[in-house]
Formats: structure tokens, sequence, C-alpha cells
């Protein structure tokens, strides 16, 4: 089988990096972790079951996914986040890949769970996410938030990436928050403006685009809920936004 390294970054995940780290071992003879900066025993565990250890404060999803890969031994890079874990038949799909194209990456489909609850409403599933790739032609984009692989090609595997998204509605609430300020920041870092009618015609987008257009409507309590935290990360992010130019005494009515 072609070498991989599997790469996963960490912020505070002791109670997900062992699970996260034994899925990676069937496929992967090297994993690299990049920690941010972790309080708890994240960085020990990680150590205990062979991983590498790499030290750097967070630069951002798509930078810090990326800091580890001129570090790989390997030119072929298997990224998981820690809340993320192979499924046995994504094991079963890589070991039959021959890997004899660096120009091609590849995707899985990822379900996102909330609790032990497995959410397919509203685009929630399939959600199609490339993980597999070679460094030779590709890569995590330098986006702050919400970056992807950018790649020549990709393939579609049909296996599976389990996604422990949320322990619960009060996590997911909570994770819009931390998320809805990153990416405020993220947006203004690449320079956008500040707009009182953003956040509702974003989260009006939104809510549209998850009831409507991803059926969310005629998928009951989980299609609701899938639209209606949707929409208000959108509003919250671009308001957030705005509070970042009122702090700094700059206003714009459009």
């Amino acid at each position: 089988m072609t070498p991989i390294t599997g790469i996963i970054i960490t912020l505070d995940e002791a109670e997900n990096i062992t699970d996260c780290i034994a899925s990676l071992t069937p496929v992967c003879d090297e994993i690299i972790i990049v920690d941010s900066g972790s309080r708890d025993d994240t960085v020990a565990i990680a150590e205990r079951k062979g991983a590498a250890v790499i030290h750097q404060p967070y630069l951002g999803d798509g930078p810090q996914k990326a800091f580890a890969v001129p570090r790989a031994r390997n030119d072929w890079i298997l990224a998981l986040d820690a809340d993320e874990r192979l499924e046995d038949d994504a094991i079963t799909a890589i070991h039959g890949l021959s890997l004899d194209d660096a120009s091609v990456a590849y995707s899985f489909n990822r379900r996102n769970f909330c609790g032990k609850h497995w959410i397919k409403a509203a685009g929630f599933y399939p959600d199609k996410v490339v993980r597999l790739y070679n460094r030779k032609t590709s890569g995590y984009l330098p986006k702050k938030a919400h970056s992807a692989v950018q790649t020549p090609k990709v393939k579609h595997t049909d296996a599976h990436i389990r996604h422990f998204t949320y322990e619960n509605l009060t996590h997911w609430i909570q994770r819009i928050n931390q998320l809805s300020t990153r990416d405020a920041w993220a947006m203004k870092d690449r320079g956008l403006s500040p707009s009182v009618s953003r956040p509702a015609l974003h989260a009006a987008s939104a809510a549209f685009r998850k009831l409507i257009m991803k059926g969310g409507i005629f998928q009951g309590a989980d299609g609701l809920t899938v639209a209606m935290t949707t929409a208000f990360h959108a509003y919250m992010k671009y308001a957030k936004l705005n509070e970042l130019y009122e702090e700094e005494g700059h206003t714009d009515k459009s």
C-alpha cells in the first residue's frame, strides 16, 4: 500500500484524540498532530499513541491544516478533524486505492451527528468532503474559516467519515457562537466592509436554501433545526463583523 501521512489539528481534544488516531492507524504509517495550545491531556495522549506532535498557535482553518504538510514524510496526506473518524468502509476503500495519480484527491461521505442522532436533513448528508490528497498537486486553501482542499480532480469513494459534530443542541449553539466569531474575524481580515442589511439578508438566504432548495421543510424536526441554526449562524457572523467595526468607531448604513 502507498504510504500515507495522517494529519489532525487539535485544541483540547483529549476526549476525541484516541479514537481519531485509532481510525487512521490502519491506513497511515505516520500520524502528525498540530496542536494549538491544548491545556488538557491531548498532547500526552497523542504521543502515547505514537503520533508526532507539532506545537503551533492557531493560524486559521486552512493554514493550520496545511502547517504539517511540509513536515510529512509521505506525499499522500489524509486529513481529519479530531472529532472525525474513518468508518470501516472508508478504511476498506483506502486500502483498495492505487494512489498512482497525484492529480486526484478523494472525497468521502461525512455522517454528522448531534449526540447519538445522525442528522441527514437539509444537506447534512451526504456531506461530501475531500480528505485524501497528494501534496504535490493539492492542498488546503489559505482560508482562515471553512477551508477546503484545492485539487485538479476529485474522485468520490462513497465511503464514510463519522463526524461527532455536536454533543447536543446546547453544544450546537455554543459552536455557532464560537465559529461565528471566528468567521467575523476572517471576513474582516479579508477587508469585507460592515453592512446593516447584510446579517438579515444572509440569514434569510440561508433559511431559504436549507428549507426549500435542500428540502428541509419536508424533513421534519431535523430539517427545521438545520435551517434555523444555519440561518442563526449566518446572521451572527455578519452581525459580529459589524460589531468589530463598531468597536473601532466605524459605521456603515448600507
